[in-house]
Formats: C-alpha cells, structure tokens, sequence
C-alpha cells in the first residue's frame, strides 16, 4: 500500500485538515509503455507521484520532431502535469511513458488548495519546477552544443546505469526521440561504435561492450 505522506517531504508540516484533503484527492493511475499522458493542450491532469516506471517529458516541432526535456523515475514528482497549479508554466510540453507505469495522481484543485494556505507545499513546487528547469537547461545545452556522439554516449552510460546492465533493450527511434535527433543518425552513429567494437547492435537491444570508450568520449570531448 502505497501512502502519500512517504513521497512529500513537507507532509509533517500540513495540519490536518489539509493531509486529509489530498488523501481524500489522490488516486492510482496506470499506464502502459508508450502511452500517453499529458500534454498543455489537455485539461490540468494534476501532480503525479511515480511509484512504479518512468515518464518523459518532451516538446515537439512543427515538423514533429521530438526533443526530450528531461526523463522522471521512480519517487520522483511530475509537476507539468499541473500546469494549472503554477501560472508560471506556459509552455507546451507532452509527457508520454517510457516504461509500464504505476502513478499516484493528486487532484490540481485540491494541491493548488493546499499551496494557497502552506507555503512548504508551495515552495515545494516552486523548487521541483526549477529543478526541472536545470534538467531542460541541460537539454538544450547538449543538442546545442555538444557532438552526437557524446549525446549518444551520455545516453548509454546513463541508461546503462539506471538498468545496472549493459543490455539496453530499446529500439534506434526510441533513441533518437530520447536525446532529440533522428533515427537515422542515430543507427548511423551506433554502427561506427559497433565498427569500433565499442556496442554491440541487436534487435531491439544495444549492448555496451566498452563501457571505458564512452566514459573517455563523455570526458575527453
């Protein structure tokens, strides 16, 4: 059973009043991979809790290509989800599942409720969304500046890391929509790393048999 007071740092700090407003306003929402859950065009979805998966977070061109802004995992907090609670967020973005999820997900009315009469719920907020402006920063900095094949190294270790395996089981257009390029540039460039004994490529798989080459491309470049 998962409880609401495990996953908010400023709960001892709610009345109670206020604990048993977003209780009594919280549910769990599932999603399966490749999903869709929300996007600025929608009606305000609400703050969502990550128990289980995780959620991407990307913006799409005129063109449709996709640039992915920052990935949320397990115990983190998607609060672009409710755009409606923090004026401030005006930007069109869309969250999809990167993975079979498992969401907590508090009612904007009754989270905006609690931010109006405690200002540790709106500080909260107003952190994770800077934070996850960091994370977008970070973003734009590596399409802007940084070579593809340091994105793509990036990508790997971290994934790499996050999975404690070095089978990374995706496809090349997942890749490419994870770090903002195209798919062809992205098989073009896991090639030249297979050619050089770095990956190994397979169906739906990428497996890292170098991981010291990347870690010096990510260091040296």
């Amino acid at each position: 059973m998962h409880k609401l007071e495990d996953y908010l740092p400023f709960w001892e700090k709610l009345n109670k009043e206020e604990q048993t407003l977003l209780k009594d306003n919280c549910k769990t929402v599932n999603y399966k991979k490749g999903s869709h859950v929300y996007s600025a065009s929608e009606e305000c979805l609400g703050v969502l809790v990550i128990l289980k998966g995780s959620l991407r977070t990307y913006i799409l061109s005129d063109e449709g290509r996709e640039v992915t802004l920052y990935n949320l995992y397990e115990n983190d907090v998607c609060v672009l989800s409710a755009s409606c609670v923090l004026s401030q967020i005006t930007f069109d973005v869309f969250v999809d599942a990167r993975e079979d999820c498992s969401l907590l997900l508090i009612s904007p009315a009754a989270f905006s409720s609690v931010m109006k009469t405690n200002v540790y719920a709106e500080n909260f907020m107003l952190r994770i969304t800077a934070e996850r402006f960091s994370d977008t920063m970070w973003a734009m900095q590596q399409i802007l500046f940084m070579g593809f094949d340091k994105r793509l190294a990036i990508y790997l270790l971290d994934e790499m890391n996050r999975k404690n395996t070095n089978v990374i089981k995706t496809t090349h257009g997942d890749i490419a929509k994870e770090i903002g390029s195209a798919r062809e540039v992205v098989s073009r460039m896991l090639k030249s790393f297979a050619e050089d004994g770095v990956v190994s490529i397979n169906r739906g798989a990428v497996e890292i048999i170098n991981k010291k080459y990347l870690q010096n491309l990510v260091r040296n470049q």
